[in-house]
């Protein structure tokens, strides 16, 4: 039987590959557990600075399979989707809140529940043809994994809610001109220059990165005495680490820093 996660360890990062090709990497039981399995690994690692998250086959992830755990039941009962997502919404608050910076590649069509967990990622890159769907109208549901809160944020309310009450597929381009992704790349460049910008992030200060998501995750919520109260308390932490000790030498000296991520 497939993983339908496989977690493939490189050099300085960890490349989590969500593997239910025949199914378009829908999302299952076994698939969290896979995600989850998987994120431990990368975080347990000490040698581990960034992830890259992507899709095996020809798409990302379809969303919720829609197999029996989403089925009336026999008499009509509403199924028990709250439990469906009572696992699935610590992924995406782990995801933004976790210390490495973590890169999406999406390959193919990125749809419902699948569109949003790419979109909690750090960096996402797309396929040129990669399709951006929110596919929750379509069988009378409301966006989730994250959804009603990225939409809005990256890509104002006005195409935010056109893209969650029609339900139409936005290209890989159209979403890096709207600011929905980073950017957009020809589909056979995707996995290499997504495994090239991951490869940079895990040479980079790592705990400054990790400051730097913790204050944007906390700037949605702050006025700006608050987030400029967090900024100084966050500046001072990083400046009294061996990357801001190696970064200022190497501008003295003239040449690329070696940051080594540790604190």
């Amino acid at each position: 039987m497939e993983q339908p996660v496989i977690a493939e360890p490189r050099t300085g990062w960890m490349k989590i590959i969500l593997n239910r090709p025949d199914k378009l990497n829908s999302l299952s039981p076994a698939l969290h557990a896979g995600v989850v399995a998987a994120l431990d690994a990368a975080e347990g690692d000490p040698t581990c600075r960034a992830i890259l998250l992507t899709g095996a086959g020809r798409g990302f992830c379809a969303g919720q399979e829609l197999g029996a755990e989403v089925m009336p039941g026999p008499n009509g009962e509403a199924p028990d989707i709250r439990a469906i997502l009572n696992r699935w919404n610590p992924v995406v608050r782990r995801i933004r809140g976790m210390k490495l910076p973590v890169v999406c590649a999406v390959n193919g069509v990125a749809a419902g529940a699948g569109a949003n967990l790419a979109l909690a990622c750090d960096l996402v890159l797309a396929g040129k043809s990669a399709r951006f769907i929110q596919a929750f109208i379509k069988i009378g549901l409301v966006p989730d994994a994250g959804g009603t809160f990225f939409l809005p944020r990256l890509v104002g309310e006005a195409r935010a809610k056109a893209m969650a009450l029609l339900g139409e597929p936005v290209t890989g381009e159209q979403a890096e001109a709207w600011g929905l992704i980073y950017k957009a790349v020809d589909d056979a460049a995707l996995m290499d220059e997504a495994e090239a910008l991951t490869a940079h992030l895990a040479l980079q200060p790592t705990q400054a990165i990790a400051r730097i998501k913790q204050a944007f995750l906390a700037s949605g919520d702050n006025d700006l005495a608050t987030q400029l109260d967090l900024e100084r308390e966050l500046q001072q932490a990083s400046g009294g680490t061996e990357d801001f000790r190696e970064g200022v030498r190497a501008f003295q000296e003239k040449r690329a820093p070696v940051f080594t991520g540790r604190a």
